[in-house]
This record gives C-alpha cells, structure tokens and sequence, in this order.
C-alpha cells in the first residue's frame, strides 16, 4: 500500500544560495527618496507655472521702464526746473513758472490751433473716405487682396518720402497741383507761404498716410457683422443704402470711436509732415508759423531754442490733452453700451 508523503518545496541546488529578500528598511528608504523627489518637481512644475509668465512678460516692462516711464517722470521732473539743452545737469527749481508762461504764450495758441485746424480737416475726410473704401472692399471683388495691399503701402511709405514728394506736388511754380488748377482757369496757390493753403497741403499728406488703415480696421469690423443681419434687413425690403445706414454704421459704432480717438491722438502729435513739407522753415512751421503744430513748436523749443524745462512743460501739456481725449472717449463708450 502506497504511503503518502507531505508536499515540501524543492531543495536548494546543491552549492547555490537562496535568493535574498529585500529588507523593509530598504524598500522604506527608495520610497522616500521617490516622494523626496516627486515633491521637489512638484514644487519646481508650481515655480515655473507661477513664475514663467512673468518671465515672458519682463523684456517689455523692461524695455517700457527705462524708454516709456522714465521719459516721462524725468520730462515731468525737468518741466519744473529751468534747463538748457547746452547744459541738462544744471537745474534750477522754477515751480509752474514753464506752465504759466505757456498760458501768456501767443506762439504755442497759434500751435495749438493750427494742430486743431489740421487735426479737424485731416480727420474728417480721412474717416469718411476709409469708411466708402471698406464698404466697397466687403463685397466680393476680383483682386480684393491687391486692393487691400494697395490701401496700406502708404501706411508703410516712409514719411520723409511722401512729405518730399508733396512738397514738390504743392509747389507754386512747377508743381503738379497748381498745373492742374491752371487747366481748369484757377490762378496760382502759394501752398508753403499761405496759412489757409498749407493747412490743407499738410493735412493732404496725412489723409494720403492713414486713410487706407483705416480702411482696412473698418473691412475687418464689417467682416465681423453677422450676415444674418443683412439678410432680415433685405427680407423686410430695405436696399444696400439702407442696410448701410441701419445694419453697419450701428454695428460700427465701437469701431468709429476707436479710428476718432486714435485719429485724434495722432492728430495731437503731426510732426514730420509739416517739418518737412518747408525744409527751409525747419521748426518754424512756415515764415509766419501758419502751420507750426504742438509737435514742431515742442521741437523748436528743446531742440532749436534749447529750453528744455519749456520744451519739458509742452510735452506735459500735451499729455495732460491727451488724458481729457481719453476721458471723452470713456464717458462716450459708455454711453453707448448703456444705449444697446
């Protein structure tokens, strides 16, 4: 009769070693050196997510800091101070003496109204013209990419180019301007000399700059209206006038107030055009300053008379304008979003 016998494990290989088993403490300290190390790039993944976009952002500040508010703390600084170009270390506390001087100033009003003069007949037309061109731009035409390129190649002509090229367009006696106007039985302009006539000369220059950007942000708001609006206004029988007038310029309001504040604060700061429409007159804006702006009046004084605690005061003037245009253009847009 067959005995049964126990079940045991197999012996041991003869002259082989059992495998040895991991001791707890081990497996104890590997685990903490994981969770040591998970927790050091857990806390680095927090650093870098906390911190990285502040890293992105730095070069701008940056470069704001010490091109943009140091400028403008150091202009505000040297307004009340009495310092020459010749020597800018050497200040002397004059207080608001700069600003008040610019109140009993003839020369900066007659800068001022020739910039409010410009800026009106620069931006008017500059505005309504941008606005016909992207009304026709939206539809559908053959080419609308070469057009939309050509709106903006002024834009991104060089201002001393275009300015000489007026300049010699506007000239009294061999200019193309007045060789039209003598066809047509209209006597010679002084366009440089004439206050009236240089107004618009320069303010020429300008609509020519700006008037396809414009364009282009107002094609780009247009795009932007729902189509389903157009089709409900063609449905209740109105015609491409007045879905013009009751679907588009409501839909571009916002975009409207944005051009004429842009507009105006460009207008604010005309500079180059004028300068160089006279080379000869250089800052003066003409022989009788007829079209001196804010900007050419600022550069005569620091840069030609040499008073920059003056030219300093300018400036400042000039941003304080530019903080009421801001303060228009916020009181406005709220109106109109409490009208919708």
């Amino acid at each position: 009769m067959a005995t049964r016998h126990d079940t045991a494990a197999p012996p041991d290989k003869e002259g082989g070693a059992a495998p040895a088993r991991p001791r707890s403490g081990a497996v104890t300290a590997d685990a903490d050196a994981d969770a040591k190390k998970r927790a050091r790039l857990s806390r680095r993944w927090q650093r870098d997510v906390r911190w990285s976009p502040y890293a992105f952002v730095s070069p701008f500040f940056l470069l704001f800091v010490a091109f943009g508010l140091f400028p403008l703390v150091y202009t505000g600084w040297a307004s009340l101070h009495q310092v020459e170009l010749t020597a800018p270390t050497d200040m002397s506390w004059v207080g608001l003496r700069n600003y008040t001087r610019i109140f009993d100033d003839d020369f900066f009003w007659n800068a001022a109204e020739n910039t409010l003069v410009i800026g009106i007949i620069s931006t008017v037309p500059q505005l309504l013209m941008a606005m016909g061109i992207a009304h026709i731009l939206n539809y559908k035409l053959r080419g609308s990419t070469f057009y939309r390129v050509v709106m903006l190649a002024p834009y991104a002509t060089s201002i001393a180019a275009a300015a000489l090229v007026f300049a010699l367009l506007f000239g009294r006696d061999y200019g193309m301007i007045n060789w039209i106007l003598h066809q047509v039985g209209i006597g010679e302009i002084d366009w440089q000399n004439d206050r009236w006539p240089s107004q618009i000369a320069v303010s020429t220059i300008i609509i020519w700059r700006w008037t396809g950007y414009n364009a282009l942000i107002y094609l780009a708001a247009m795009q932007a209206i729902p189509q389903e609006l157009y089709e409900s206004a063609a449905l209740d029988g109105a015609n491409r006038w007045q879905q013009f007038f009751h679907v588009t310029l409501p839909s571009l309001r916002p975009t409207i107030l944005f051009t004429c504040v842009v507009s105006t604060i460009g207008a604010s700061q005309v500079f180059g055009e004028p300068l160089l429409f006279d080379a000869t007159k250089g800052a003066s804006g003409g022989a009788e300053h007829q079209f001196q702006t804010l900007g050419l009046y600022l550069y005569e004084q620091g840069w030609v008379n040499q008073h920059l605690g003056r030219a300093s005061a300018i400036a400042w003037s000039m941003f304080l304008i530019l903080i009421v245009v801001g303060i228009v253009n916020y009181v406005i847009s709220r109106r109109l979003r409490a009208s919708h």
